[in-house]
């Protein structure tokens, strides 16, 4: 089956294969993988504030879902001036959080109910109260060369920033130490100083923190913001790019040749690949986030990570884009995937809005149909598979440094907290997140009606939709059948087939009303399918026998044949 398989794949440029792979230890494939935010998660003990309890506590509910494994997000010891991204301590846990025993008991019950644990590495910098940092103000060996740190320029006797580079959280990425008297680099927050890669001996510490979470048990890495991690070293200014609108303080005025996507970025990953190879048992998983272009994205698997991160969903592709946008992309991607590396999709993440607010409400499950169907990973966010929206808040409610530093007039464009509030589980105080009724960000309003609870009892929720969307990628032919990518009339459609078995298809509809049209024609399947998942809105029943060669599509519909 997998030869006919390939040769479907060179007769068409349309197919995309993956076919069968003997790399068997890889237990990633044709899986989801589920991120928790943990303060957003579930509260334990009445703060307000999600933990690692909270998470063990519902540990049931991801193996009901059935996804492979759980991604934390940092959990680390730190100031919270980026909400756990600014890390005063790589190997400790704040107790905000909980503490060891505590993470030992979290990844020893997800172990039982079958579930991999995986850990945000978050290698671009620290927060400044890192005692590696406080010992760089003071030039004691070998930390003063631990992070970047640059002269000042003096223009007509004032001291300035040793070049353009600004922030990707507003304003320079330089900041004045009056005790070193020099300027450091931070692309993040101020908080937040880069650390020094072509430093050997800090390149050494983070390997060892690897080493370090590992012996903990976990089965791998989500590696944060990895094309900043190296810098151009002749610190150049960057290119202005012109009429762009913006304040000079935005960082989308600067075309990022001499921050981002450096070659030496490469080869550091390498590094840490051989040290996850060091380990024995179970292969561990290097996920890598990289908001990039497809061919340094690519570039990521020769170097060692298994899945960089596919956000053609949170970038390339929005509410407005069309049915001819949707398949280029997808078959750019798929084609640009190297022999034998796995595809992935991104639903959702802590730093994007959500679905429903990029796609629209009546299209939530798009995105993990589309993931479910498509060969590969599916990777979803705590609330993704309850549909779960954006909460608007004031600037007054806002707490994250992306939104805060854009001001009152442009917060809404930077804030990532609409999609970070809460996690809705039941109709009770604050959601089921917590007793209390001060909780760190607002619970969405919309909790009395959406929740976890409130779906299980509806046969077609989003809930239930995913629950099957997950089963259905153990089925062979989303593991092991080609891929084609048609467009029917605005409807956009997608086969996987497997010689002489029946095909799975998707039909995702952009049109705002009904489409008629012969989809068994267009697509070369049969004309007669069941209905193995639709959308709630869909009005169209699961399990039911449709007529294919004059079928009324909803406009907005997502639906899954078999």
């Amino acid at each position: 089956m997998l030869r006919v398989s390939i040769l479907l794949c060179l007769l068409s440029p349309t197919l995309f294969c993956y076919g069968a792979s003997n790399q068997s230890e890889e237990w990633w494939r044709d899986t989801f993988i589920y991120q928790i935010y943990p303060r957003s998660f579930k509260d334990s003990n009445g703060d307000g504030i999600g933990d690692l309890n909270g998470i063990t506590s519902k540990l049931e509910h991801l193996a009901d879902i059935g996804v492979s494994a759980l991604w934390i997000s940092p959990i680390y010891k730190s100031p919270m001036v980026d909400f756990g991204y600014d890390i005063a301590n790589f190997t400790d846990i704040d107790p905000v959080f909980g503490n060891f025993t505590d993470f030992a008991k979290l990844v020893a019950k997800a172990k039982t109910l079958g579930v991999k644990v995986l850990l945000d590495f978050v290698p671009n910098h620290s927060s400044d109260k890192h005692p590696w940092f406080l010992k760089s103000i003071q030039k004691i060996k070998p930390y003063d060369e631990y992070y970047i740190w640059k002269d000042a320029k003096m223009l007509n006797g004032t001291r300035r920033p040793p070049n353009n580079w600004l922030s990707i959280f507003q304003g320079s990425a330089w900041q004045w130490n009056d005790q070193r008297k020099q300027y450091y680099l931070h692309q993040f927050a101020v908080g937040q100083p880069d650390l020094n890669y072509r430093n050997p001996a800090l390149c050494e510490e983070m390997k060892n923190v690897l080493r370090f979470w590992l012996r903990l048990g976990l089965d791998g890495f989500r590696i944060d913001t990895i094309p900043n991690l190296v810098e151009d070293n002749r610190f150049l200014d960057e290119p202005r790019l012109p009429n762009t609108g913006l304040p000079d303080t935005d960082p989308n005025t600067l075309q990022h040749i001499y921050t981002v996507d450096q070659n030496e970025t490469y080869d550091v990953l390498k590094t840490w690949r051989e040290v996850l190879d060091e380990t024995k048992g179970t292969k561990k998983l290097f996920l890598t986030e990289a908001y990039t272009d497809l061919q340094h994205l690519v570039k990521f698997y020769k170097y060692g990570s298994n899945i960089p991160f596919n956000f053609m969903f949170m970038g390339d592709l929005n509410n407005r884009s069309s049915t001819v946008d949707f398949k280029r992309a997808m078959d750019k991607y798929l084609n640009a995937i190297p022999p034998g590396e796995t595809p992935n999709w991104v639903v959702g993440n802590h730093d994007q809005n959500r679905i429903s607010w990029r796609f629209g409400v009546r299209r939530s499950d798009w995105l993990s149909m589309i993931a479910a169907v498509l060969p590969g990973v599916g990777v979803i966010y705590n609330g993704d598979e309850i549909g779960m929206e954006n909460r608007p808040l004031s600037y007054a409610e806002t707490v994250d440094p992306a939104g805060c530093n854009a001001g009152p007039n442009r917060y809404t464009l930077y804030s990532r907290d609409p999609a970070r509030t809460p996690f809705q589980w039941d109709n009770t105080t604050s959601a089921g997140f917590s007793t209390s009724n001060k909780t760190w960000l607002p619970v969405n309003s919309n909790y009395k009606t959406l929740n976890l609870q409130a779906q299980k009892r509806v046969l077609n929720s989003h809930y239930n939709i995913f629950k099957k969307l997950v089963q259905l990628k153990k089925n062979p032919i989303v593991k092991e059948g080609s891929t084609e990518i048609i467009i029917v009339q605005s409807v956009l459609g997608v086969v996987r087939r497997l010689p002489g078995r029946n095909p799975i298809v998707l039909l995702l509809s952009l049109n705002i009303g009904n489409t008629v049209t012969d989809v068994s024609a267009w697509m070369n399947i049969p004309d007669r399918m069941t209905v193995y998942a639709a959308d709630a809105g869909s009005g169209i029943t699961p399990g039911s026998s449709v007529n294919l060669t004059r079928f009324n599509i909803p406009g907005s519909a997502s639906i899954i044949f078999v």
